[in-house]
């Protein structure tokens, strides 16, 4: 039985496809359009999936959508009657709800089929269930308690609820206009970061600042009794009036939500021009440590209702890896599992998992503890392209390769790492990587301005051998996704300045032999010629999405100064 799965009409659109309950390829629509957060219908991703399984469309059995318009229908009929929402945005709105409801139509079209030829029955999942299905039904756990946590979806920011074997039971949500996610977007835009996606620079400047401004921030958003949370309408436009979105075959966009009550408050909105000041800091600053008191006192509550010590977290907001990384610390839960995409794009997944499990109940297969479900190419597509541009490259067996790639490393390169099949989610787990030595003190600046050409204040993640995070980080789990923040040891902290932010934290990868052999033995050679057992890892892009093709590889090693480019055992050097 094949499944096929997909984030549509949304930011950061993506396509999956399962055969008999298991993941065979999963991609994100921007990977192959290079358009961050691409949104619409994710017609390339299906296509890549498709041709993953050697099947056409018309031998697919059910086709899942990670949204449902029907859901919470009564609901939004009465806040646009009581905002007096014009005809004209109703209108809008009914129009993309269309869209989502003729799922089968935009199959037809993308692949010239006859309605005949489409067998699939197409099941929509509610968003913040797919969210929670891909968190849970991914996990190790036999039970687990449940959040999901993000802007909006199917007029919902916020699901709690339980899973236990193949079920999921939804205990609470948060309706719109509430919404964690919005309160700090608002605040991602009031400082200046405009692009949709752009919460994670909140995240890192936060720890160039103190949170004096807490008071201040905490009047938007108030904590219930109910352990969830209510926005205060009066700082936020969408209380007020419906807020333009744009999810059209393109990057998404979404107008400023501050009202001019909060300009009123905090003082003039940063242009992104602007250089940021201590104000900007602190305010980032506060907002992350607000934002991190409100999951926490979700995650009490839910700890109070289930008493189960397994927690499953999915949602936009679940990429605050700072947040993630002390819910062991605030919380009674004592296992955490977050998966490889807990953003949208994961809800493609979820949403297949949801049908498979959940409703034809079927029971769950062994966790997949890696992300590697994308595009991959053999060396005689990547020869092909370097013998087409006239590009000289040796090809070296593994040992000489990593000796190499070690040497190079250890003499202050950079290295463009490229190998295997490309992850599904928003980071860079050793497959589609950019690497340097984490012990340079100049690593930092040198990849943020002539590699990543990013905010210098953007930090960088250290790939470490699983067995070695008790010795260098305070807290001990596994991290295979980078979705945790974790504290680095004082005694550790100068041995590796380039991935330890200014907070003394670093957003670990943990790197286990038996899940990444490869990219497990080039850092076992690092340690061995150093000491470290550690290398920085970023994504392999430069202000697009991360690179997905050996061309997009060769592209941006070309277009910066990297110093080595390494596809599967072939190496481009300056």
């Amino acid at each position: 039985m094949y499944i096929l799965g997909m984030n549509a009409y949304h930011g950061d659109a993506a396509a999956c496809i399962f055969k008999d309950g298991e993941l065979i390829a999963a991609i994100e629509e921007e990977r192959i359009t290079r358009i961050k957060h691409w949104a619409g219908f994710p017609t390339e991703s299906i296509k890549f999936c498709l041709e993953e399984c050697g099947i056409p469309i018309t031998e697919v059995d059910y086709v899942t959508v990670s949204s449902d318009p029907s859901v919470n229908f009564p609901k939004k009929v009465f806040y646009a009657l009581k905002k007096s929402i014009s005809l004209e945005d109703l209108k809008d709105r009914f129009q993309r709800s269309k869209r989502l409801v003729s799922i089968k139509d935009n199959l037809i079209q993308a692949f010239h089929v006859k309605p005949s030829q489409l067998k699939a029955k197409i099941q929509r999942v509610e968003h913040h269930r797919a969210h929670m299905a891909s968190a849970f039904f991914m996990s190790p756990f036999a039970e687990s308690a449940l959040l999901s946590v993000d802007g909006f979806g199917d007029f919902t920011s916020t699901m709690i609820g339980m899973g236990i074997g193949s079920k999921i039971k939804v205990l609470d949500k948060v309706i719109y206009p509430h919404s964690l996610g919005v309160f700090y977007t608002t605040f991602t835009q009031y400082l200046g970061f405009l692009n949709y996606g752009d919460e994670y620079k909140v995240m890192g400047l936060a720890p160039y600042g103190t949170p004096s401004l807490v008071n201040e921030v905490k009047d938007l958003i108030t904590m219930t009794d109910d352990g969830l949370f209510q926005l205060n309408g009066k700082y936020f436009k969408h209380f007020h009036k419906v807020v333009n979105m744009n999810w059209e075959n393109g990057f998404p966009t979404i107008e400023p939500q501050y009202t001019n009550q909060l300009i009123e408050k905090l003082g003039p909105v940063r242009h992104s021009d602007e250089q940021l000041t201590q104000f900007h800091k602190d305010l980032a600053a506060s907002v992350q440590y607000v934002c991190e008191e409100v999951i926490f006192h979700i995650l009490n509550k839910l700890y109070q209702r289930t008493g189960w010590k397994n927690l499953c977290i999915a949602g936009g907001v679940a990429q605050n890896s700072v947040a993630n990384g002390k819910v062991l610390e605030k919380t009674d839960f004592s296992s955490v599992y977050i998966p490889p995409a807990g953003y949208d794009a994961g809800t493609a997944i979820g949403s297949v998992l949801y049908l498979y499990h959940h409703v034809l109940g079927y029971p769950r297969r062994p966790a997949d503890m890696h992300a590697y479900w994308g595009s991959q190419f053999t060396e005689s597509q990547i020869t092909a392209i370097l013998n087409e541009k006239n590009i000289v490259y040796t090809r070296y067996e593994d040992d000489e390769l990593f000796e190499k790639t070690v040497d190079c490393l250890i003499n202050g390169g950079v290295v463009g790492w490229f190998q295997g099949k490309m992850e599904f989610g928003p980071r860079a787990l050793g497959h589609r990587s950019i690497l340097a030595d984490p012990r340079r003190e100049d690593a930092r600046s040198l990849l943020n301005l002539k590699i990543k050409k990013r905010e210098s204040f953007r930090p960088f993640a250290p790939s470490i051998l699983k067995e070695y995070v008790q010795e260098y980080f305070e807290q001990a789990d596994e991290v295979p996704f980078m979705e945790k923040v974790f504290k680095i040891k004082m005694s550790k902290q100068a041995l590796i300045p380039a991935v330890t932010h200014v907070d003394g934290t670093g957003r670990l990868q943990t790197v286990d032999r038996q899940v990444e052999p490869k990219y497990y033995r080039l850092i076992e050679t690092f340690k061995e010629k150093t000491g470290i057992p550690i290398l920085l890892n970023t994504s392999f892009n430069e202000n697009e999405p991360i690179v997905s093709t050996p061309q997009e590889a060769l592209d941006c090693f070309l277009r910066t100064q990297m110093d080595m480019l390494i596809m599967e055992n072939i190496i481009v050097e300056r």
